[in-house]
Order: structure tokens, then C-alpha cells, then sequence
């Protein structure tokens, strides 16, 4: 399934990283504390998150994350729109909880989109 897809399926909002929604999800991986992410996210990987600052653009840089997913309708820094549009990081957001997104993300995957 691609990022695109993810999108309308869950009427998710694009914060960053517009052009690059063809990226192909592999997974998923829900966390908030920067040091689980890298050690257990995997590359292709939805993560979710409530963190909105930049340092989760450079994590996600490193992972090779398919998209960033601000849960709990937290608003994004500006700066932290700018650096993940630099970075080529899509970034979206929803006013689901991560417990929600993470159940309908699953579930659709399971479905196979």
C-alpha cells in the first residue's frame, strides 16, 4: 500500500512532503520516546506519534520511514514542517489517538489496502 492510499482511506491531513506520497508502507510503529523509535521502527514504517518537534524528522530521515502520522490532533512546529520538507518527509496528521490510528492502520494492512 502507498502513503496516498493510507491517506484516503483515513482522510488524513498532509503536512509535509506532498511529492513523495507514492512511498510504499511496510509496517507501522507507534512510540513517543526518540531512542525506542530507532532501535525498533523498520525502514518503510508508518510512525506514530504525539511529538511534534524536529528531531522526529531526523529520526524518521534515518529510519527511512514511509511517513511520519501526528496522532491526537497535536499542531506541528513550524519549524519542524520545514526541516521534514527539506528532509523529503512526509509528515500527515489526524485527530485520532495513536491507540486509533494504530488499530486502523492494521486493519487496512491486513486487508491488504
Amino acid at each position: 500500500m502507498k502513503v496516498k492510499d493510507l491517506i484516503k482511506k483515513m482522510k488524513l491531513k498532509v503536512v509535509s512532503g506532498k511529492n513523495f506520497l507514492d512511498r510504499e508502507i511496510k509496517g507501522g510503529y507507534a512510540g513517543d520516546l526518540l531512542s525506542d523509535v530507532l532501535a525498533g521502527s523498520k525502514e518503510g514504517d508508518v510512525w506514530l506519534t504525539v511529538q511534534v518537534h524536529p528531531n522526529i524528522v531526523a529520526v524518521s530521515a534515518m529510519k527511512g520511514h514511509s511517513a511520519i502520522l501526528i496522532t491526537s490532533s497535536k499542531k506541528v512546529e513550524e519549524e519542524t514542517e520545514q526541516k521534514a520538507n527539506e528532509e523529503k518527509v512526509v509528515m500527515l496528521s489526524t485527530d485520532m489517538n495513536s491507540f486509533e490510528a494504530a488499530a486502523a492502520i492494521s486493519k487496512i494492512l491486513k486487508n491488504g489496502g
